[in-house]
């Protein structure tokens, strides 16, 4: 089976089971794992990409956190990692992702969902939008996302990536709720998406979010 380093790629069938967005399917208790699948870059070179999976009282972006920090980057580089995952972190990982984050002021993370995990509890909420705070985006996969880890992570034998029935309605309905929970709107999670592709709006979404911080912040 092909691998990504010492790690198989993932099946088609894994991946458009457990990456699937659809609100409902026949077997939910088989989506309960985490599937993190992450590429870390250079500005002109990705230097490594994997993928792991939650383990029992092991979560798959702890394992993540314990990979990157088992690399010692170069504190004299910029790196960005850019991660797609089944379940949006919890709020223990979100926690964790920002401790990372801090402790390597070189490293820029970005976050791409297909669902939320249990998006209803507050702890949970809060946690998404800790992330916001310290600019470690969390987006909702779209058709390209989902195409582009296609690409990067499925053993998927030079086929293109198909998406299925409804892709783009379940993610514009995953990316409204999770405008809610952030509290901003639409063109605010734009230019975080355009960021990706054009750098130079990197200031002006940080002075977005710091506009929408402070307009959310407790008064005395």
């Amino acid at each position: 089976m092909p691998r990504i380093g010492n790690m198989n790629l993932l099946s088609e069938k894994t991946f458009n089971y457990h990456f699937g967005n659809q609100l409902r399917v026949k077997k939910p208790q088989g989506r309960r794992r985490t599937y993190l699948c992450y590429k870390l870059k250079l500005p002109n070179e990705t230097l490594v990409k994997g993928y792991f999976i939650n383990k029992k009282k092991n979560h798959a972006e702890i394992r993540f956190i314990n990979k990157i920090r088992s690399l010692n980057l170069d504190q004299t580089q910029s790196y960005k990692i850019t991660c797609y995952i089944t379940w949006s972190p919890c709020s223990y990982c979100a926690g964790k992702l920002v401790a990372l984050v801090k402790s390597c002021p070189h490293l820029s993370l970005q976050i791409f969902t297909s669902r939320l995990y249990y998006h209803w509890l507050w702890k949970n909420q809060a946690g998404l939008r800790y992330l916001w705070k310290i600019n470690i985006s969390v987006l909702v996969m779209k058709e390209p996302e989902f195409a582009d880890c296609w690409d990067n992570f499925v053993n998927h034998q030079s086929r293109r990536f198909k998406p299925w029935e409804k892709l783009t309605q379940y993610s514009n309905s995953t990316e409204r709720r999770l405008l809610r929970i952030l509290r901003i709107n639409r063109t605010d999670l734009f230019l975080a998406q355009s960021s990706e592709q054009d750098p130079g709006l990197n200031d002006l979404v940080d002075a977005i979010k710091r506009l929408f911080l402070d307009a959310h912040r407790p008064r005395d």
